[in-house]
C-alpha cells in the first residue's frame, strides 16, 4: 500500500467513524431532532436505538485490527443503512440538504473500504 493510499484510507476512516458515532450516540439518546425526523420518516422510534448501537459497533468493528470478514460485513451495513437513509428521504420529497449527512457517509464508507489496506481485507482462497 502506498502512503497517498494510507492517508487516504486513515482521512476517510476517521471522518467515518467520526460521523457514525455522532449520529450513533443521538440516536441512541433520542435527541429531539432525531425523534422528529424519524417520525417525518415513518419509522417506529425503536429504529434509532437499532441504528445508534449499530453505528457505534460498527464503528469499533471498523477500527479495531484484524477481523476481516467482521469489516466487510460493517461496510455494507453502513452502507445499506445510508442508502436507505438517502431513499427515505426522498420518498416523503425532503429537500436536498436532507440527503446531505447520509449521502457523505455513504461516500466515506465507499472510499474507507476501497482504500483498506490488505490485512483488513477477505482474501479469497
Amino acid at each position: 500500500m502506498t502512503k497517498r493510499n494510507k492517508i487516504i484510507y486513515w482521512i476517510a476512516t476517521i471522518w467515518l467513524a467520526l460521523g457514525m458515532t455522532s449520529t450513533g450516540i443521538v440516536q441512541i439518546i433520542k435527541l429531539k431532532e432525531e425523534v422528529d425526523m424519524m417520525t417525518h420518516l415513518g419509522y417506529p422510534l425503536y429504529f434509532l436505538t437499532l441504528l445508534g448501537v449499530w453505528k457505534i459497533l460498527g464503528v469499533i468493528a471498523i477500527l479495531i485490527p484484524k477481523f476481516p470478514l467482521l469489516k466487510e460485513w460493517t461496510y455494507a451495513g453502513f452502507f445499506f443503512a445510508m442508502s436507505g437513509a438517502i431513499f427515505s428521504h426522498l420518498s416523503v420529497g425532503d429537500d436536498a440538504i436532507a440527503l446531505f449527512g447520509p449521502t457523505l457517509l455513504i461516500v466515506l464508507t465507499i472510499i474507507s473500504w476501497y482504500f483498506r489496506p490488505a490485512d483488513r481485507k477477505v482474501i479469497s482462497a
